[in-house]
């Protein structure tokens, strides 16, 4: 009895842990939580479209950011520009390293990928491929 007590209480402790973690030695090599297409057009600008059904703005934020970070060598400061909006139609939004030109670049509260001049540094952008709370992976 004070066996089954004791294991009881030991998977009540741990459970919460369980849940939120990404699997046991997987980790994020593996298995990223956003899976993202990323196109280098022509303008210097990146297009973004994710592979399979989410359209978060996680999922485009966490594809440049860890694009621009592990395949562009930016540094962790550097601002990623929404370029061009996301477009429904065909789930994609462009992205670019320099502010688009007219474009207001101040913050905003939420993120967001429907307005051009929306950023992130890339340290921030990358940091949402951590994030495991929006996709459980289910």
């Amino acid at each position: 009895m004070r066996f089954l007590t004791c294991l009881s209480l030991t998977a009540i402790i741990l459970a919460p842990t369980i849940a939120q973690s990404q699997g046991v030695g997987f980790g994020y090599k593996l298995r990223p939580q956003f899976r993202t297409q990323i196109t280098p057009l022509k303008d210097g600008t990146y297009e973004v479209k994710p592979v399979g059904g989410s359209s978060a703005a996680v999922t485009y934020w966490c594809g440049i950011g860890d694009y621009a970070v592990r395949t562009l060598g930016v540094s962790n400061s550097q601002r990623i520009y929404v370029s061009k909006a996301y477009e429904k139609g065909v789930r994609t939004v462009q992205f670019s390293l320099t502010p688009p030109p007219g474009a207001d670049t101040n913050p905003g509260y939420s993120l967001t990928v429907n307005r051009v001049g929306e950023n992130l540094s890339a340290a921030s952008a990358q940091n949402y491929c951590f994030d495991n709370s929006i996709d459980m992976g289910f």
